[in-house]
């Protein structure tokens, strides 16, 4: 599975560089770090990466899903390179639920590391996401009709969130090319794990990587430039809605108030020409109510799919009720109240 032994040629110089770069614009505290290392060819090349430019900093953590029979034998040789290379790694074994297979997996693995974060005490986990990985996460989306916070795929800097713990996650490689990557484990003397998934045409993200494969005109840099375009409308919507929420949201025990309506009242001539005008657009637009919605279904522990929040609004707008993931909206007046949908009798 891997050719271990004598080390051959080190990472290129200007990758080093580059890496290092970009650990210090996300990680500018340092510390030490953790590497997500799943064997595959770019995890492994970020080993290299940071064993060149950060040698002694950082800790590796590989998890076993359990999904393939092969799957501990290929953390158990991510466990060699390790050790071969003086590199304190933990085999982390989940438990996968129902559900959908990839998804399922990725939450398992980051609840997972985030746990092992935490009691390592590393001040970050990295993991291998490159531009590659966001072009295909942005064109998959966007073929799914995926709404703002979908379309900006992977962030620079996020949150890993366990049971208990949360535990700071950055991806230096977001401007590095597979092929790049693919440049550091060549004389190596490495051989990386070969995930059959990658190639399974019953996933999207497979398809959507043969496609991108087969239209050079396409540049992943740009795309991947283009989901951090997004990202950062979406930070400047989830700033809009946060507005939003504290001038016009009451929230009690056993419901939440979106009050919709004009906050002028009386008579035209109580207020000024300005006044009457702002109130007049005070209303924000429909992307920011969205964006508000969203934040008062998580109240409920509610997680619904965007389009069924999309058709939930254009009821509310219509004056209408409904109900998504079990959460029950109503309007009253101007406004639109959501509670807990109430238990359905039987019998």
């Amino acid at each position: 599975m891997t050719a271990t032994g004598a080390r051959s040629a080190a990472p290129p110089d200007e990758l080093v560089a580059r890496f290092r770069a970009a650990l210090e614009r996300l990680w500018p505290d340092g510390g030490k770090l953790g590497l997500a290392v799943s064997g595959g060819p770019d995890s492994l090349a970020m080993l290299l990466l940071a064993e060149a430019a950060i040698p002694g900093q950082f800790e590796v953590a590989t998890v076993d899903h359990g999904l393939r029979p092969e799957a501990a034998d290929e953390c158990a040789m991510v466990a060699r390179v390790c050790a071969e290379r003086g590199v304190p790694c933990e085999v982390l074994n989940v438990t996968l639920g129902p559900g959908n297979v990839q998804a399922t997996a990725r939450e398992a693995r980051y609840e997972a590391l985030a746990e092992w974060g935490e009691l390592r005490d590393v001040s970050a986990v990295a993991t291998a996401h490159h531009a590659d990985d966001q072009a295909e996460t942005l064109l998959m989306r966007l073929n799914r009709g995926s709404g703002l916070s979908g379309l900006a795929g992977v962030r620079e800097q996020g949150l890993l969130v366990g049971s208990i713990f949360m535990v700071p996650a950055i991806r230096p490689l977001l401007r590095f090319r597979r092929a790049e990557l693919a440049s550091v484990i060549e004389g190596s003397g490495l051989t990386p794990v070969n995930d059959p998934s990658n190639s399974d045409d019953r996933f999207d993200r497979a398809r959507i990587r043969k496609a991108l494969g087969d239209s050079p005109w396409l540049d992943p840099l740009a795309l991947a430039d283009s989901a951090a375009h997004l990202a950062e409308v979406g930070e400047t919507l989830e700033w809009l809605a946060n507005r939003e929420w504290t001038a016009r949201v009451v929230q009690t025990d056993d419901h939440i108030r979106f009050r919709r309506g004009s906050r002028l009242h009386g008579r035209m001539e109580d207020y000024s020409l300005g006044a009457v005008y702002e109130a007049l657009h005070d209303r924000a637009p429909r992307a920011v109510v969205f964006e508000v919605i969203k934040q008062i279904m998580r109240q409920f522990d509610a997680e619904p799919r965007g389009k069924d929040l999309a058709r939930l609004l254009d009821r509310l707008e219509a004056g209408e009720g409904g109900n998504v993931a079990g959460v029950l909206a109503t309007v009253e007046g101007d406004d639109w109240l959501f509670r807990r949908e109430p238990p359905r009798r039987t019998g």
